[in-house]
């Protein structure tokens, strides 16, 4: 092989060299986010024993977040949390106020002041493990991308519906409603939102569990 042939299998393999190592780092990123993603699950049983010092709770996190992420963008590191940010937000979000986990909490809070539990329960459930198992799987196993979608992957939105409609069951017993919110999930997820599908997976989904169960 020449010199001329390794470059291109370079460029086209993501398995060597420096390409690699970026690789992992991008996967170590996304694993270390979605596995936040993933803890959300909890709040739903949360909301059921202690309703309103969870929600004053996740919105003094929200309020200082943000606050934190404004000093950092001027020079002021804050320990712990700028660090976190750090080595967790993306390469799109370099320099920038990195928006994910205000409106990930945000899309929480508005899905359980607006509904009652079951409902919030299932929208909750799905930010959780619907639009973070569809994260990983794309990274892990995304070959096929869908078109105008910015990256989305078809390994992805099969992980974003098969992980709302088992968790949607699991709550509701429904196979039905089950079937059309994780529908619902899945084009929402697809849609080229950024992190604002972080608000509007669990409120729309909470909506469209109370219109049908």
């Amino acid at each position: 092989m020449n010199r001329k042939d390794w470059k291109g299998l370079k460029l086209f393999c993501p398995y060597t060299g420096i390409l690699w190592k970026k690789y992992l780092n991008s996967l170590y990123k996304e694993i270390f986010r979605k596995s936040i993603h993933l803890c959300t699950a909890f709040i739903p049983f949360l909301l059921n024993l202690f309703y309103w010092p969870i929600i004053i709770l996740l919105l003094l996190a929200a309020a200082g977040f943000s606050l934190s992420e404004l000093l950092r963008l001027h020079g002021i590191k804050v320990p712990i949390v700028s660090f976190i940010t750090e080595i967790s937000a993306r390469k799109r979000d370099d320099g920038k106020f990195v928006l994910g986990p205000v409106t990930l909490v945000l899309g929480i809070v508005a899905a359980g002041l607006l509904f009652d539990s079951p409902y919030r329960t299932i929208g909750i459930l799905a930010l959780a493990f619907g639009d973070g198992l569809a994260s990983l799987c794309g990274k892990f196993f995304g070959i096929v991308h869908i078109p105008f979608t910015e990256g989305k992957t078809v390994a992805g939105s099969l992980a974003c519906f098969t992980a709302i409609l088992c968790s949607t069951y699991i709550v509701s017993k429904d196979p039905f409603a089950s079937l059309v919110i994780a529908t619902v999930g899945m084009l929402i997820e697809v849609l080229p939102l950024r992190d604002f599908d972080n608000l509007l997976i669990p409120v729309l989904l909470s909506f469209t569990a109370k219109l049908i169960l």
